[in-house]
């Protein structure tokens, strides 16, 4: 459609942005758990960074977000970057004097790239058409698909670059971020206009909440992201625990990333055609059948099999909630919602990580009895998001 030559533009920019700046979170899920293992002085702890990353981005999430209604999209994501900068600079020289206090530091620092990050799908809504809306959203998920690769690759030629183990992959970090901070300098998204004083100011934050379709939107959003994280996180802990290399678990991670964005070619198009509503239920059947795929074995092509239905899973569900929210607030409304429901959404993720390296490390005594474990939690939070899901189909239209 003519009238989205600006939204098919400004969805280019943040394809690339994805796929090079979004290449660094790949890089530091896949090692972050295995330098704070070596770092922390409890292997509990293990996946505490990552935990910090999250927290950093659900802290940075209604920051970020109004930072962005004020300053626009462009500003917001330059923030992202200079945060995803010090982020590796500090993990670098944290893993440099062999300090897990500051390395923790770092990881909440990266966390504010994260959140920046998150905010890349409703870029590519701003600016487009309701029908072209569910695509852009969709396109600029599938630039993750270049980051899965470029992400794990990074990893293998930089995690022993230096005689500190993976000291070589943080100060890559910094150069994505330095790099992909250019690619903004393309994006035309126009700020957002200063409402006049009798504007309509839109809902409450609590309004928006107790609105039926949101909440709903936000639910499964948040089950999705957070079961990906839980599982996600504790697989590279996982895969070398029961006896495989660091170069297999960032295959493993590869080829999750990897199912996290090849669906993104055709999830919009999937999303105009039966609705969004079942797209995300076949989302959160697949996080089911890959926690019960993790539970049938520790050998490493069931590793593969489960991480690959995880992504899949999280595509279709968190994509789904996201286009559902994206359809369910007014434009007065959008830093105010956006920036709560990343909130919410990186909390529930921030309490997944916390959990996922207790189960792996401290429940059962073996790899092979936590990574039970961790899959094994993913059940009542699916009942939580399916049932969400059955009762917003269940109500009555004109309610």
């Amino acid at each position: 459609m003519p009238q989205d030559s600006l939204a098919k533009r400004n969805v280019i920019v943040l394809v690339m942005a994805q796929a090079l700046l979004g290449a660094q979170m790949p890089m530091i899920f896949t090692i972050g758990g295995l330098a704070g293992q070596s770092l922390a002085p409890n292997p509990c702890f293990a996946t505490l960074p990552i935990s910090l990353i999250v927290l950093g981005s659900m802290s940075a999430a209604t920051p970020v977000s109004a930072f962005m209604q004020k300053f626009g999209r462009r500003a917001g994501f330059m923030l992202g970057t200079l945060g995803g900068a010090l982020g590796g600079a500090v993990g670098a020289y944290a893993l440099y004097i062999a300090s897990f206090p500051l390395f923790l530091v770092g990881s909440f620092l990266t966390g504010i790239y994260m959140s920046a990050q998150g905010f890349y799908r409703f870029a590519a809504a701003d600016t487009a058409s309701e029908a072209f809306r569910p695509k852009a959203i969709s396109y600029v998920m599938a630039g993750g698909l270049a980051a899965a690769i470029i992400g794990p690759q990074l990893v293998k030629l930089t995690a022993n670059a230096f005689v500190v183990p993976f000291l070589g992959t943080y100060a890559t970090v910094i150069a994505v971020n330095l790099v992909g901070s250019t690619l903004f300098l393309f994006l035309r998204i126009p700020k957002p206009p200063v409402p006049a004083h009798d504007a309509p100011k839109g809902r409450s934050r609590r309004e928006l909440l107790a609105t039926p379709r949101i909440a709903v939107a936000v639910i499964c959003a948040m089950v999705s992201y957070a079961l990906m994280n839980l599982v996600m996180t504790s697989s590279p802990l996982a895969v070398v625990g029961c006896g495989f290399e660091t170069a297999d678990a960032a295959n493993v991670v590869t080829a999750h990333v990897l199912a996290m964005y090849v669906p993104s070619f055709f999830t919009g198009h999937v999303i105009a055609r039966i609705g969004v509503e079942k797209v995300i239920a076949l989302g959160l059947v697949i996080l089911a059948s890959a926690g019960g795929v993790a539970l049938t074995g520790v050998e490493l092509e069931q590793f593969f099999a489960a991480l690959v239905l995880l992504g899949i899973g999280w595509n279709f569900g968190f994509i789904g909630a996201t286009t559902m929210l994206a359809g369910a607030h007014r434009p007065e409304e959008r830093g105010r919602m956006q920036g709560l429901n990343d909130l919410l959404v990186f909390g529930g993720v921030t309490m997944a990580s916390l959990a996922s390296g207790g189960l792996m490390n401290c429940t059962g005594g073996s790899p092979q009895a936590g990574w039970a474990a961790v899959n094994m939690a993913m059940a009542p939070f699916l009942v939580l998001a399916g049932s969400a899901l059955i009762w917003l189909l269940l109500r009555p239209k004109e309610a």
